[in-house]
């Protein structure tokens, strides 16, 4: 198991390690993946990622168990809410602190034009749009499809 941060200490994180090579660009992922388990409950992980673009990066990861999700949709819906939440708050808290290197912020949606999720596509997409994001699909959502996927 990892340390327990908060928003804050995340960003606060997130700012020491941009500001160790300052010649870089960076950029910053929130995207958020689901299981549904058989039983009662459906286990989500919310991953935020800051890329230094051509050199590594770093994770943060939190888990939610949720009540159980009848529908792909619904549960698809519901990460895109976490991520939109966990990105409001990295927000925040990055603006609390002076001096933040320029940074790219996406929002990673775990659906893509293969699959089940196709049908989705628009309405999740216009959900990030709304609340002013960039949104990036499969195959370029790996903070939800890799990262947080990798957690739950």
């Amino acid at each position: 198991m990892g340390l327990k941060l908060t928003a804050s200490e995340v960003a606060g994180a997130v700012v020491k390690f941009m500001t160790e090579d300052k010649t870089r660009r960076y950029k910053i992922f929130i995207g958020s993946d689901s299981e549904g388990h058989a039983v009662e409950n459906t286990d989500f992980v919310t991953a935020v990622v800051v890329h230094r673009v051509g050199n590594g990066g770093r994770y943060f990861w939190r888990r939610a168990e949720l009540k159980k999700f009848h529908t792909l949709r619904d549960r698809i819906i519901q990460e895109v809410l976490l991520s939109l939440d966990a990105a409001k708050e990295i927000l925040e808290s990055l603006k609390k602190i002076k001096d933040v290197p320029e940074f790219d912020f996406e929002i990673h949606v775990d659906v893509g034009e293969k699959g089940p999720t196709k049908t989705i596509i628009q309405e999740v997409v216009g959900m990030v749009r709304a609340y002013d994001f960039e949104p990036r699909i499969k195959p370029e959502s790996y903070a939800a499809t890799n990262v947080a996927d990798r957690y739950v």
